[in-house]
């Protein structure tokens, strides 16, 4: 048990880049309490900023899909091994593993086993889909802290020690974003209709989605001929795939695609079209109606369909327990569809304001102060009173 004899040592990894900004907030959160706190694990630049020690560089563990995975799997789990065999040797007062279930489970239930407290920040979709990993997670961890009011129920009824510690960008958005303010900073005019389409932040996402979302948008604009459109893109690769599927299409929309700056995109549109995913969270903080696209592989879709255990796909909707937003799903996902959805936000503002207040209601209850919950969490395992 920790206490103030000797500083806290905490071994911690993240995988990707949101997992590092919570990485860093938690950290920043502890070193309040804890100024002398030791921090080594795998980290992105924000938590090295923040003082933790990176063992190996998290781009090795920010692989996505089953290819890639399959490809670097050697390399994961000798680094895995290797991790696992240093905090065993040196073993932490507390080890976090940051999101990246796959490889943090398996790494926390060995640690476990050899007497290291554990805990995970950021719960796997289990309440979804593939719900037997519970069984696994409680083998492995000590203590879950959730971001979602809806995981911790789950884990209760399982009877695993868990937390809800909100989200932080709930912490970080206003509850009434500048719509027009947003607009300056990017540049766009002020006076007609702007839609924000967010077809995805991986390569393979943007593939599917591109064609479908530039129809949409040409859909909607034979409608409502002063509407324009700005368009976020996570990377150069998704920029691609975006331009060349824009320059097959023989219209003039005018389009303004942007290097990242999602947030901003979103908060200057009066309605969002979107790739299921993270975003779908952001644009319900920023309160701007949305319609929501779901289209994997074919062969994918068929095994997920089996294995999904949940009646929504988007966060608004699991969070608010009914259908507030509208999802497209699969072969739904077309220009017609899309852009009928889309045409229904733009011309029903009194609709757009009952989604506004529900996703006000929603954004409160997530407003817990997370980073500081989980640093609180954190200090309570280890018996450290700052």
């Amino acid at each position: 048990m920790s206490n103030n004899t000797h500083p806290l040592h905490v071994g911690i990894v993240a995988g990707e880049a949101s997992g590092d900004l919570l990485g860093a907030g938690l950290i920043e959160a502890i070193r309040e309490q804890a100024p002398d706190a030791m921090f080594e694990g795998i980290a992105g630049p924000r938590m090295k900023e923040s003082g933790c020690f990176s063992l190996y560089p998290m781009e090795r563990l920010s692989v996505m899909g089953f290819a890639e995975v399959v490809r670097h799997l050697p390399g994961l789990l000798l680094m895995r091994r290797e991790l696992g065999a240093h905090f065993l040797d040196n073993p932490p007062d507390i080890f976090i593993g940051v999101d990246a279930p796959d490889f943090n489970l398996g790494l926390e239930r060995r640690l476990k086993r050899g007497g290291v407290r554990t805990l995970h920040y950021v719960s796997p979709s289990v309440w979804a889909w593939r719900q037997y990993r519970v069984r696994k997670i409680a083998r492995s961890i000590d203590c879950m802290l959730t971001l979602f009011p809806f995981e911790e129920r789950f884990y209760r009824e399982q009877q695993l020690r868990v937390r809800c510690v909100g989200h932080p960008l709930a912490d970080l958005l206003a509850d009434d974003i500048d719509q027009v303010l947003a607009r300056q900073h990017l540049g766009l005019g002020s006076n007609g209709g702007l839609v924000a389409l967010l077809p995805g932040s991986r390569a393979d996402e943007v593939a599917r989605l591109a064609g479908p979302f530039i129809g949409a948008a040409a859909w909607c604009r034979k409608l409502k001929p002063d509407l324009e459109f700005v368009v976020p893109l996570a990377n150069n690769r998704c920029r691609e795939l975006f331009e060349k599927e824009l320059a097959g299409v023989r219209t003039d929309i005018p389009m303004t695609l942007l290097e990242g700056r999602s947030l901003e995109a979103m908060a200057a549109a009066d309605a969002v079209l979107l790739a299921s995913g993270t975003a779908a969270l952001e644009c319900m903080l920023l309160k701007r109606p949305m319609v929501v696209a779901y289209r994997l592989s074919p062969l994918t879709y068929r095994i997920a369909k089996r294995l999904v255990k949940t009646d929504y796909y988007s966060l608004p909707n699991l969070l608010a327990g009914q259908p507030v937003v509208r999802e497209l799903i699969q072969d739904e996902v077309t220009a017609d569809n899309l852009g009928r959805e889309l045409m229904g936000l733009l011309d029903n503002p009194d609709h757009s304001a009952g989604v506004r207040a529900i996703f006000t209601k929603i954004h409160d209850d997530l407003r817990r102060d997370a980073n500081r919950g989980a640093a609180h969490a954190v200090l309570a395992m280890v018996g450290h009173h700052g």
